[in-house]
């Protein structure tokens, strides 16, 4: 089904039920309904992408998802739903070189390995 099908026959008639926005005003065309940005379809896809990064989903799929030309479009809209993005990366760090409180020495500290 198309959007605007879906969107004019479905989306908006729920709207209007729910009190959201306006019934079609009477004399209307089919598709003639009241502009609802904020309640549009549109925010639909925003609250399912943002969901899906907040959950962890992975960028690349939920890009492929949304069918955006490429990785840049969906991070530039939605990077900030990931707040745990770079947590995974510390962590393996933390385990490979021990957390803070097990290193004694410093990387050039005469009893480093390292020194």
């Amino acid at each position: 089904m198309a959007v605007n099908t879906w969107n004019t026959h479905t989306w908006k008639p729920a709207l209007a039920k729910a009190g959201v926005i306006p019934p079609r005003a009477k004399g209307a065309k089919q598709w003639q309904w009241e502009a609802a940005p904020r309640d549009g379809f549109h925010v639909l896809r925003h609250t399912y992408a943002s969901v899906m990064l907040e959950a962890r989903e992975s960028v690349v799929t939920v890009a492929r998802w949304l069918g955006h030309s490429s990785l840049a479009v969906t991070l530039g809209y939605y990077a900030h739903f990931m707040p745990e993005a770079g947590t995974k990366g510390r962590a393996m760090l933390d385990g490979l070189l021990g957390s803070p409180a097990d290193q004694q020495a410093g990387r050039n500290s005469p009893d480093s390995p390292q020194g």
